[in-house]
Order: C-alpha cells, then structure tokens, then sequence
C-alpha cells in the first residue's frame, strides 16, 4: 500500500471512530412549529456535522416526568426545552445539572437573562398588545391607550390569570416598565393593579389558549388583546392584524440537562452549537421567535426583523418576564385574581 493510500485508509479509520464516539442524544421539545424550525436549524446540521444522532421528542412542559426520571435515577432524556418558570423551580429543587454559561460564548452576546445556573435560553417570545388595523380608525400605541374605551370603544381581548395581566394594567396606570415588578411587589402596587383593571372589566373578553387572539381580532369579537407574538406574525399575510412591542413583556425557552442525564458534557456541545449566530439565524427564519444570541440579528433578512422581539426597536421598551417575582408571589395573585374575576 503506497504512502498516500494508508493515510486515506487512517483518516478513514479516524472519521469512522469519531462517528462511534459521538453519542445519540435524545432532544425533548413542545413539538409543533417550534419543533420544525429546531429541526431545520439544531438537528440536521448537527447531524450532518458527524455528531452523532438527534432522537427527537415532544412532551407538553409536565415536570412530573423530569422529576420521575430524576428521583428514580433512570433519566432516559439528554435534553429538554423547558420555560423560565419551571427551570427557575426545578433548578431550586435539583431537578437540572448546572451549567457553566462561559461554555457558551461571551455573556454580552446575548439577551439579559437567557444564560441561568441550570438552563441556556435559545429563543425569545413576547406577549404583547395586538389589534386589527381594519376595526380601528387610529393605531394604538400603548396599555394606556388600551385602556382608553372612548377613544377605541370595543372589547379588550386578556390572559386570564394574574401573569401579564397584572404588568400591563400597571403600566397603563403610568408606571415604567423597568419599574412594574418592585412596583407590583408591594401592597399598594397590587392594589393598584386591580384597581385599574377594574376600569375596564366589563369591556373585557378573557382568554386562555394561544390561538384565541388572533381569532377573536379577526372576527371582530374584540378590537385589540393581549397575544403571543408568534401567533400573530403567523397570520399577518392573511389579515390586517398588528403588533405594538411598546410594553410587551418578553420571556425565554431554554435548554436543561435533566439531573444524572447521560452524555451531558455532549448534551453541553450541542446547547452551545443550537446558540451559535449561523444556528440562531436558521431558527428564527423558521418561526417568528428571536435569535437568544443577538449576534444573529444582523444576519436576518430586514424583512423578518420587524417581527422579531428581539430586534433593538422592539425590545427597547418591553419587560423581561420576572420569574424570581412569580415564583414568590405567584400563587397568592393567581388566586386573588380568580376570585377578582368570578366577582
């Protein structure tokens, strides 16, 4: 065998090796649009990279079976995306392996709040107030103009629960959004919320699933609500439907590592791979979710950037979702706000 025939017969050996030695890794996602664009943007790229294969799964955010897993000792799953509230919680009940953010990349490449001690937020998605430019005369442009029921008479479109609603109502009644949670987190905060929702609570049509704001703004059932911005970039080719970012309250999903997972150092390499720029920009071409690592922003089509909360117009006035605050006071506004509403 000459010379340059054993080196191709080494280097082969070598790739073949690599490709035993990179680990399966099972990903656990919410499944639907989102789990599309991760396909596109994590999972085929890392697979074509040689790095082993990508066994994709969908569970609807249970704990339970993260908690199972872990107090068993028989974690089957490498990764799951999970929402800042549950990875706040199930990082303080040792739930998720903690991670060393300097892993994946320089903390100012990315948006405050995505890198925590148990998770690496990869996406960006913002509740916001949204309204049909084809019911209404003149465009609003904050919660107190939503609000204002003589000025945009009709019905209002809200979350039903404390989350969000709360903010909002508060930043109607004039306080800055960098300042709603210490606000919120007082007596007088609190009842101030209410108070002010109690303005407009007979214009108020309540919802609790995604897809309801965008069908209530079409029909024409109320004139502006409180939406997830994907849900209305979703359906703006076919409807005159808007998003305001002034006052919107933005929030991650994350990668975690289940506590005692196997291969989490290759679990690791892949949370760093789906936050590069080239990946983050792949994935928010998918869905109308923003890049976690702003430096993908620049690498998006104009054209989508609009869309996008976090682009630096749009999120300059929003609120990052304070999960430290929930987690303190949740249950206690959760169940006045039930009781606020039955009334």
């Amino acid at each position: 065998m000459n010379n340059s025939l054993k080196f191709t017969a080494i280097a082969v050996g070598m790739a073949c090796a690599a490709q035993v030695l990179a680990a399966d890794l099972t990903v656990i996602s919410f499944g639907g649009a989102n789990k599309n664009a991760q396909v596109k943007a994590f999972y085929e790229p890392w697979e074509k990279a040689g790095n082993g294969k990508i066994i994709a799964g969908e569970y609807n955010g249970e704990m339970a079976k993260v908690k199972a897993m872990v107090d068993t000792n028989s974690v089957s799953w490498n990764l799951v995306e999970v929402e800042s509230p549950e990875l706040a919680r199930g990082c303080d009940e040792g739930m998720f392996e903690e991670l060393d953010a300097a892993q994946f990349g320089k903390a100012d490449d990315f948006v405050p709040g995505a890198l925590t001690t148990c998770g690496a937020g990869f996406f960006v998605w913002s509740t916001v107030l949204a309204y049909n430019a084809d019911k209404l005369k003149s465009a609003p442009a904050s919660w107190a103009d939503f609000w204002d029921t003589s000025k945009f008479p009709g019905k209002r479109g809200l979350r039903k629960g404390a989350k969000y609603t709360l903010e909002f109502a508060l930043m109607a009644d004039g306080v800055a959004p960098k300042e709603v949670y210490s606000v919120l987190a007082t007596k007088e905060g609190q009842d101030r919320a209410f108070k002010k929702l109690d303005q407009i609570k007979p214009s108020i049509q309540w919802w609790e699933a995604g897809a309801q704001p965008p069908q209530f703004l079409a029909s024409g059932d109320v004139v502006m609500s409180s939406a997830y911005n994907g849900r209305i970039a979703a359906v703006q080719k076919e409807s005159n439907l808007k998003v305001v970012w002034n006052g919107g309250i933005y929030d991650f999903d994350a990668w975690a590592i289940p506590k005692g997972a196997k291969n989490a150092d290759e679990a690791k390499k892949f949370i760093a791979f789906s936050l590069q720029p080239a990946q983050q920009k792949i994935y928010a071409e998918n869905i109308a979710y923003g890049p976690a690592n702003i430096q993908a922003v620049p690498l998006l089509d104009k054209g989508l950037l609009a869309n996008m909360p976090t682009t630096p117009a749009n999120i300059e006035n929003q609120v990052a979702m304070d999960v430290g605050f929930w987690a303190d006071y949740g249950e206690q506004l959760e169940q006045r706000f039930n009781s606020w509403a039955a009334k």
